[in-house]
């Protein structure tokens, strides 16, 4: 499910910088507006907690920029990872693509998904969410993960003050964000201000 929008281009700037600049632009417009189409769409009061951060979990890809080392090569995809038993179903596979089925660009890339079992090699995401059930490894994952240019994403709890990057927690029933803005720097990650504001800072350095 896509919302769009309508604007004047303007000639002198390139298709896909217009595109990037309205992608930061509506980017967390599009989060809240898309799921309360969700909700209608699907004749629910509202949007389910992985419905919303499937929502998250794509906007994260438009304030995320990776260093070219993160792609194997230059038309690579940024490939959004779900380690563990998937929460999302197919809400975020229809995030990813838009209304033709086609994947959705963002920097220039194709969005794809791949779900990973436990102890899957994760080496060519981009993103990585880890599910909850992976608790007990996440210590020795982190590990593993540590100055790899991939965005790691959990729902469990502490996973940003043990060093994962992102954390989609519940306050009072809504999702709201933790970034620990130290590994994702020293992995080559640069994260959006806009999105630093938004967010509550994890042992921020």
């Amino acid at each position: 499910m896509r919302l769009s929008h309508t604007s004047r281009a303007d000639p002198g700037i390139p298709h896909d910088q217009r595109q990037q600049r309205r992608h930061r632009r509506w980017g967390f417009i599009w989060c809240w507006m898309a799921c309360v189409c969700l909700a209608a769409a699907q004749g629910k009061p509202e949007p389910s907690e992985y419905e919303i951060k499937a929502v998250y979990l794509y906007n994260l890809t438009l304030f995320t920029v990776w260093p070219d080392s993160a792609f194997a090569a230059t038309n690579a995809p940024i490939l959004i990872g779900v380690l563990g038993g998937d929460p999302f179903g197919a809400t975020l596979d229809e995030m990813v693509r838009d209304k033709t089925g086609r994947p959705e660009i963002v920097q220039g890339r194709p969005l794809s998904v791949k779900r990973l079992q436990s102890g899957e090699d994760w080496h060519g995401c981009q993103v990585l969410f880890i599910c909850r059930e992976e608790k007990e490894n996440m210590a020795s994952l982190l590990q593993s993960l540590k100055g790899q240019p991939v965005l790691t994403v959990s729902d469990a709890s502490g996973f940003a003050t043990q060093g994962g990057m992102i954390n989609m927690v519940l306050v009072h029933g809504k999702v709201k964000l933790e970034i620990n803005p130290a590994p994702a720097a020293a992995a080559g990650l640069k994260i959006s201000a806009k999105l630093l504001r938004l967010a509550t800072m994890v042992n921020p350095e």
